[in-house]
């Protein structure tokens, strides 16, 4: 990763340029909350057009790293660029102009309103009308309103909820809601979706049925998707890298593969005794193998050092 980003003004780049192949670039993220540090220097990147994976077990920093990149958190310090311009500092709403739109790990749906009005809502950043065309109705307020229910049928075309468009929204089953809630967050026209624990909750069937959408939202429409997920059948099914954490910091980053062989990923999850065990080399000291780390370990950061996990 290069040392060296754009200017500070955050400046587009010059219309001849080509796409950079990164498309969103964290540099030495870190977020405190008072004295506890939930995230430490993480860096990492997202390619266009690429599925990655965000893992680690409970409270290793993963939705607090996800709330920064979408603008809900300002990193306390490090640097966050998407295409190429710096977003560290822009609100929530102007991040999603941007390009980023984001899921919920709780489903959150306006659940009174239709599944083809869900979807509207999400265009808002998208539409030009303003108070005086929502009272008037001019030509072009008409001819806008169609083409955003145009483009809000197909995508709930794409996540297979067009024949529900009339239903009310909580009437749904909650695999559907789940894919209504990534069709709303569709409709703001990202580039780079993240997805929150899309599959929590699901059976076996919804779950092969998320797979198959996030692949669809590849292949289809170009996305790059970045996604928390703790289930491992679907980060090793769907992801073509995979970024661990563990106690806000970055433990391992590679293929799937890659990551499911390291040692310390199988640490994080399973304690130090089975991550000996599984790599075949005896534990010189069982008693202490699954005690938690030591806080004056040289591998630990001093800020880091004393202070609880944090989601």
């Amino acid at each position: 990763m290069s040392a060296t980003g754009p200017a500070a003004g955050g400046g587009a780049p010059p219309p001849d340029a080509p796409a950079p192949a990164v498309l969103l670039d964290v540099r030495r993220v870190t977020k405190r909350f008072g004295g506890l540090v939930a995230v430490h220097e993480v860096d990492f990147t997202v390619e266009r057009g690429r599925i990655v994976s965000l893992i680690g077990p409970n409270g290793a920093g993963k939705t607090t790293l996800f709330n920064m990149v979408a603008g809900f958190y300002p990193p306390t310090s490090g640097e966050i660029y998407f295409d190429a311009r710096p977003i560290h500092r822009l609100a929530s709403h102007q991040i999603t102009a941007r390009g980023i739109a984001r899921t919920f790990q709780n489903i959150r749906l306006f659940t009174n309103m239709t599944v083809l009005e869900n979807v509207l809502v999400g265009m808002h950043s998208r539409l030009t009308t303003g108070a005086f065309g929502a009272i008037v109705r001019p030509p072009w307020y008409r001819r806008e309103e169609e083409d955003a229910r145009r483009k809000a049928l197909e995508l709930l075309d794409l996540v297979q909820l067009r024949r529900f468009a009339p239903e009310v929204a909580a009437n749904l089953p909650y695999g559907m809601q789940r894919r209504l809630e990534v069709a709303r967050a569709l409709a703001a026209a990202p580039s780079l979706l993240l997805l929150d624990e899309p599959t929590a909750g699901m059976n076996p069937q919804e779950t092969v049925g998320m797979i198959a959408l996030i692949r669809r939202l590849r292949d289809q429409l170009g996305l790059a998707v970045l996604l928390i997920e703790h289930d491992m059948s679907l980060v090793m099914g769907v992801s073509e890298r995979v970024t661990v954490l563990n106690y806000g910091q970055k433990i391992a980053d590679g293929t799937p593969q890659e990551v499911q062989g390291d040692e310390r990923v199988v640490e994080a999850y399973l304690g130090r005794r089975h991550a000996r065990e599984a790599a075949g080399r005896p534990d010189p000291d069982p008693a202490a193998s699954d005690a938690p780390p030591d806080p004056v370990a040289p591998a630990t950061p001093p800020a880091v050092q004393a202070v609880p996990r944090a989601g």
